[in-house]
């Protein structure tokens, strides 16, 4: 069971979040709190796991209560104010619900404390380790926190990229590379496959180095052709289901073919 408190100076939003947590059978009311001083008097005598939490209180608002609390509980706040999302992020709220909110998106936000409680039973960890876990992605208007441990893929679209979770998906107006710069570990495979039409004649690329790649990376090539890799002075024929091992960080480049009707590789770069 979650156990849940309510802090909010409106009498409607208490009526709207119980009725909305009255129909999830994992959650269980504990209180109802007006104002954030009262919050603070019932959270001294008796820890929650959750705290529903609006932002425009009276005497102490709602992130400046949140920031009095040593070790706080799971956050979500609920508000009519989109300009505070950021920091509500940098505080390591659950997520950020805007006045009015559906059933659909408070469900969505109630079951991301769901399976965050559930790993924290299974696995302990530090703050530190949590927080170094987590990033943030801009969907639209909403900044949407995600655990690093529960991406099942990223997929590239033009200047747009999927993120694919054990939760959701979540697509972001933001190219892959500046996606996977986020991460910052060294467990990702990227996938590129290079497709080069036939030319007429032999045209070698400008040669150049991936800095981002710090590992070893390698080439597959897909079908027979004369085009070339080329690794400074060494020069790499194409051949179906060869694979090259290479440095990234060593200088490289790659010619058309004449002699197919085109050029197939595929990109394996280690993060």
């Amino acid at each position: 069971m979650i156990k849940y408190l309510i802090i909010d100076d409106e009498h409607i939003a208490h009526d709207i979040i119980k009725g909305y947590c009255d129909m999830l059978p994992n959650m269980e009311f504990m209180a109802d709190c007006y104002d954030a001083i009262e919050a603070l008097d019932y959270l001294n005598k008796q820890p929650v796991d959750l705290i529903f939490l609006d932002l425009n209180m009276p005497k102490l608002k709602g992130f400046e209560f949140l920031k009095t609390l040593a070790s706080p509980p799971k956050v979500i706040v609920t508000t009519a104010y989109n300009e505070f999302a950021i920091e509500g992020y940098e505080l390591n709220v659950v997520d950020y619900l805007l006045k009015p909110f559906s059933f659909e998106r408070f469900l969505s936000a109630v079951n991301k404390v769901t399976v965050s409680t559930q790993q924290l039973k299974q696995v302990p960890v530090d703050n530190e380790q949590a927080s170094a876990n987590q990033i943030f992605l801009k969907q639209n208007n909403s900044h949407i926190q995600v655990d690093v441990n529960t991406i099942l893929y990223i997929e590239a679209s033009g200047n747009y990229t999927k993120v694919v979770t054990t939760l959701d998906t979540i697509t972001i107006r933001e190219k892959i590379s500046n996606t996977l710069e986020k991460l910052k570990c060294n467990s990702i495979i990227r996938i590129k496959a290079n497709i080069y039409p036939k030319n007429n004649k032999e045209e070698i690329n400008k040669p150049h180095i991936d800095y981002k790649f710090k590992h070893k990376g390698c080439l597959l090539y897909v079908n027979d052709n004369n085009g070339a890799t080329y690794f400074k002075d060494k020069k790499v024929i194409p051949k179906a289901n060869r694979i090259v091992l290479f440095d990234p960080s060593i200088e490289h480049s790659s010619s058309l073919c004449t002699d197919a009707k085109r050029r197939v590789t595929v990109n394996f770069n280690y993060f």
